[in-house]
């Protein structure tokens, strides 16, 4: 079942193509480019995980990088996540910077004490005296047609650790500035991928193209100006974001979307400033409501000062609370849609 998915994704085309004078780039190629990158530039970066040598990886993010650079910067592991994230772990406090690729984050959860009490813990635990340069990379969220064991965000799970800086990009600008950035983080970095984004072609600057091209972590972008309303998101909700965007825009309504592209930290500062223009907010994930990363917004826009720029209660665009279904018909209901995010918009544009 999985493994279909992923061949059907291994499919598409590795391409960098140039569109009405824009360069396009797939996230895949964009991933694959900044590990690149990060391998030439720095010796001590090296990646591991399940296939990703050999094999090209699973969904060949990794591609000619193993032929490239040899068995001893791009390791096959067995399956055994909780083992090779420790070898991981163990490096990183050793001086190397190990990108340690999951297959899917669902997998993670095997090593999960790696990530939480030996990754994220040990720089307060040794007095500030030992970095764990490491970046924890891989598919997170809906998938599909994977069911409800390979198919959901761990966006608010890691958010939630000291610790731990967490990025879930969008594009395949996002994708590319934002690795080389967690790479070169002298702390641990959970890098949370979309499975569907993969074989996604986004437009890339000429300086998104260079080798020294970085993003920095924790500043969120504006995709769409608006004025009034601001739907806020993360990785493949940008997208969802901005079909209701067009949507709305069709009707009179203008609205500005935000790409959070780091859940921890969580850039405030545009969030609130979007809000005094607009007076109103969504928030749209894929991730479950009870505890979640629009939770999270809503607690601190209740606590700032932003709140007194409200005109009417934000509003919540999430997934079921319920495990994905397997059936497509259900998995398409279980996830948040643009109609669901133009309904949303409509709720809170009509309270007086």
């Amino acid at each position: 079942m999985i493994l279909n998915s992923v061949k059907s994704l291994c499919r598409r085309s590795f391409s960098t193509s140039r569109l009405l004078g824009v360069q396009q780039m797939t996230v895949r190629d964009a991933l694959n480019s900044a590990l690149d990158e990060e391998m030439e530039r720095d010796e001590r970066v090296f990646l591991m995980g399940e296939e990703v040598a050999m094999y090209d990886g699973a969904y060949k993010v990794s591609r000619g990088l193993w032929k490239k650079y040899g068995d001893k910067r791009v390791i096959d592991t067995p399956i055994t996540e909780m083992g090779f994230a420790g070898i991981a772990v163990g490096s990183a406090m050793a001086g190397l910077h190990p990108v340690c690729e999951f297959m899917t984050f669902n997998f993670a959860m095997q090593a999960i004490d790696q990530i939480i009490n030996s990754a994220a813990k040990t720089y307060y635990m040794s007095a500030g005296k030992v970095n764990v340069p490491i970046v924890f990379r891989g598919p997170n969220g809906a998938a599909s047609g994977v069911a409800a064991q390979h198919s959901q965000c761990f966006g608010a799970w890691y958010a939630h650790c000291p610790g731990l800086k967490v990025i879930s990009p969008y594009s395949s600008e996002d994708h590319k500035g934002l690795l080389k950035a967690a790479i070169r983080d002298p702390d641990p970095v959970v890098f949370l991928e979309n499975e569907i984004l993969y074989g996604a072609q986004y437009s890339m600057s000429d300086q998104a193209l260079e080798k020294d091209f970085v993003l920095p972590i924790g500043k969120a972008k504006v995709e769409k100006a608006g004025t009034h309303v601001t739907l806020v998101s993360h990785s493949r909700g940008v997208e969802l974001c901005l079909e209701a965007a067009k949507q709305l825009s069709s009707v009179g309504v203008e609205a500005e979307v935000i790409n959070l592209r780091s859940l921890r930290p969580l850039d405030e500062e545009t969030i609130i400033k979007s809000i005094a223009k607009t007076n109103h907010l969504v928030t749209v994930e894929q991730g479950w409501p009870s505890c979640g990363v629009g939770a999270e917004i809503c607690a601190r826009i209740a606590e700032s000062e932003a709140l007194f720029h409200l005109d009417a209660p934000v509003c919540r665009v999430v997934g079921v609370d319920v495990p994905m279904p397997y059936t497509k018909s259900l998995e398409v209901l279980a996830l948040p849609q643009p109609s669901n995010i133009v309904e949303a918009v409509n709720t809170v544009l009509a309270v007086k």
